[in-house]
């Protein structure tokens, strides 16, 4: 069974002020940890990074000096998140039979998280990892005072890796240009076909790389990660 993994490497860090997947944490560059976690999942047969034009040359000295073998190939992002999703499509292995999609940004992933999401996508077509949500949420009104409050039970925060048939997300997408809509993950895309998607949940780190200050624990995170190995 091949398994496709498209590593979306095509946002702005607006909210970083640099460039956030360049950024060295534990002796690398972030989108390094992303990638050899998906290099070391078995299941995973290829991986296609989809980036901005400009940051092709600097991409591929990054996995060629670790000696990444699974990285087929590094294609233009598109303007939206979904634009970039749909051009890694495009260059899938045609005889992948499972894609996941995954945020270069979130470096802190595991071959093993990969690899539960990829065994119940392969039970239920669709699979993604989440995080139940903990904290106190509140609605906000216009000025920013509380509105109202919003009952947390049974809500989870949803990550990447999400793993789906390829049918299955192709079919999704293009329903989503058909329509012109605005999905911000493939889960939105694929749960308007009313398929179920099994949330695989996860008490491990694995937030995205937003702010400033997510890098020195993103740090820290890896190189206790590392001790812990040896």
């Amino acid at each position: 069974m091949m398994l496709s993994a498209i590593i979306v490497a095509g946002g702005s860090s607006q909210r970083m002020g640099f460039d956030k997947l360049f950024a060295m944490i534990a002796g690398e560059p972030v989108i390094a940890h992303s990638l050899r976690a998906f290099e070391r999942a078995t299941s995973v047969t290829e991986i296609i990074v989809v980036a901005r034009e400009q940051c092709h040359d600097e991409i591929e000295k990054i996995f060629s000096g670790a000696g990444f073998r699974k990285v087929r190939a590094i294609v233009p992002g598109g303007e939206r998140r979904q634009d970039s999703v749909r051009a890694g499509l495009d260059r899938i292995d045609r005889d992948s039979q499972y894609v996941g999609v995954h945020d270069a940004a979130r470096p802190l992933v595991t071959p093993e998280q990969i690899e539960r999401a990829f065994e119940q996508c392969r039970m239920h077509g669709a699979a993604a990892l989440a995080q139940p949500v903990n904290d106190t949420l509140k609605l906000t009104d216009a000025d920013v005072f509380v509105a109202g409050s919003v009952d947390r039970h049974r809500l989870c925060a949803m990550q990447t890796p999400q793993i789906f048939d390829r049918k299955l997300i192709e079919g999704a997408y293009r329903a989503v240009y058909a329509e012109n809509i605005l999905v911000t993950d493939e889960v939105s895309a694929v749960e308007r076909l009313g398929q179920k998607i099994a949330l695989v949940l996860n008490d491990e780190f694995n937030f995205k790389i937003t702010y400033p200050r997510d890098l020195p624990l993103a740090d820290f995170i890896l190189r206790d990660r590392a001790k812990k190995a040896r």
